[in-house]
């Protein structure tokens, strides 16, 4: 009888755990997002706004 609950209890938390990973993924992928990640992506290649270079202090 123990041994059903066990194979229950873990259906159940495999089952919420898929859900919630299913949850982010949507969440990051969604249309809403799309302007963040555009910001993110330009990122690397704006100036800092640092002047001095390595060599002069």
């Amino acid at each position: 009888m123990s041994q059903n609950v066990y194979g229950w209890v873990a259906g159940i938390s495999t089952l919420i755990s898929m859900m919630a990973f299913i949850g982010v993924v949507g969440w990051s992928y969604s249309r809403r997002r799309a302007a963040d990640y555009a910001a993110a992506a330009r990122l690397p290649l704006e100036e800092d706004g640092d002047t001095t270079t390595g060599a002069q202090s």
